[in-house]
């Protein structure tokens, strides 16, 4: 996986921009795949970004890269691990809406990607706290996206946490709570990074990942549709008997 390149020309426009910039270094965040000497770096950013989890173990891990070593992402910012990904190829409809983290990647270890799918599943993405506005999570977005077309898969699916539903759940039901955070009622960073990056909001996953009490164990659905996508042509033989019996 190639890095991911600056806008030609682009230079900062305000202080903030510029002290951006400078916290990052001179180069934006590139991407490349994992590899076994990033595990550790992994899951230390796991623990600091996603407490309501355990980080994956090193079986979990190993398990990933062996399963498809191109859907596992790192983001590297000054030499270190800034953020990573996490995606395997699924079947959509085998799974649909009755799917829960641990049934579609067979508890982390990705023993369900199916090479012949036709939906890249991000089953995780995780940025460094001390990292975030600094544009980790949308490069690693931006490379799931070109693996997608470039797999000419269908669609990317993702969850988001509904980090913000804990609080309100004695008097709303989650799909109203995610409701109001797609009309702008309410805010709540997960969901609304996905909206802000083209995702479309397809409902709500009742205990998809039981252990996150701050969102209740719901989980949001969303997909992105590859614009790229060209349907396989049927073989020549389908094609010759279509033509005969036009004929």
């Amino acid at each position: 996986m190639g890095s991911v390149q600056p806008f030609p020309g682009k230079q900062p426009g305000t202080l903030a921009d510029v002290w951006r910039l400078a916290s990052l270094g001179a180069e934006p965040p590139r991407v490349r795949n994992t590899r076994r000497e990033d595990y550790a770096a992994i899951r230390a950013v796991q623990r600091d970004s996603s407490p309501h989890v355990p980080p994956w173990s090193l079986r979990q891990l190993e398990a990933q890269v062996h399963a498809f070593p191109q859907g596992q992402l790192v983001a590297i910012a000054d030499g270190d691990v800034a953020g990573a990904s996490a995606a395997l190829v699924v079947t959509w409809n085998e799974h649909e809406m009755g799917h829960t983290w641990r049934s579609i990647t067979a508890d982390g270890t990705f023993a369900t990607h199916q090479g012949a799918g036709d939906t890249l599943y991000c089953a995780a993405m995780v940025t460094d706290p001390s990292r975030r506005g600094f544009g980790v999570a949308r490069t690693l977005a931006q490379a799931q996206r070109r693996l997608c077309r470039r797999l000419n898969l269908r669609r990317i699916i993702t969850t988001a946490r509904l980090a913000g539903y804990a609080p309100h759940a004695s008097e709303m039901a989650v799909e109203d709570y995610a409701r109001r955070v797609v009309w702008g009622e309410i805010e709540d960073a997960g969901l609304r990074f996905a909206l802000a990056h083209g995702y479309q909001f397809c409902g709500v996953l009742p205990g998809y990942l039981p252990e996150d009490a701050e969102s209740q164990g719901n989980a949001a659905l969303l997909a992105w549709l590859n614009p790229l996508h060209a349907p396989p042509q049927p073989p020549a033989s389908i094609v010759s008997e279509r033509r005969r019996r036009a004929a």
